[in-house]
């Protein structure tokens, strides 16, 4: 049993560590991964050192990081007026940025929310302001998503510890 008890630590650790890469890359379930890399560790663990209070924090910090991701992104669009082409433009600019690398995520959202917005009828200028205030939006949702996983990470850690 003891390389199997292992072998789910490892794939604790594996799940944690796709996770923090997806609260970057929209593709993954980041946090949502994070959190099952947690369980799974403590239920490899049988619970002794993380228990149901601290899953339920760590579960309630997980939802938040959804939701803040969620509405940011919305309220950095909303905030600047931008159409609904504009925010779908954000959503599949982020898609196919995916495939050119870190430049690619970091441009596409920007560039999808321009093309969006300009298909609306809108001219360049008012474009390019929806864009950046959609990119801040998913700036500030990415930013506060990577917090709360590092959050989590170490309230894991010190009931894991404890």
């Amino acid at each position: 049993m003891g390389g199997l008890h292992a072998l789910y630590f490892v794939g604790a650790a594996a799940l944690i560590l796709v996770g923090i890469a997806g609260t970057v890359l929209p593709v993954l379930p980041g946090v949502p991964l994070v959190f099952a890399g947690m369980l799974l560790a403590a239920w490899a663990d049988d619970f002794a050192h993380v228990g149901t209070v601290t899953l339920v924090i760590l579960g309630v910090l997980c939802l938040a990081a959804l939701a803040i991701d969620f509405v940011a992104s919305l309220a950095g669009a909303r905030r600047v007026g931008a159409s609904a082409r504009a925010l779908w433009g954000a959503s599949l600019g982020t898609l196919v940025g995916l495939f050119f690398g870190i430049p690619g995520i970091v441009l596409g959202p920007f560039a999808g929310a321009v093309v969006g917005e300009l298909s609306s009828g809108s001219d360049a200028r008012r474009a390019a302001h929806v864009g950046i205030g959609t990119w801040l939006g998913l700036l500030f949702g990415t930013l506060a998503k990577i917090a709360l996983c590092f959050t989590m990470l170490g309230i894991f850690a010190f009931a894991f510890v404890l």
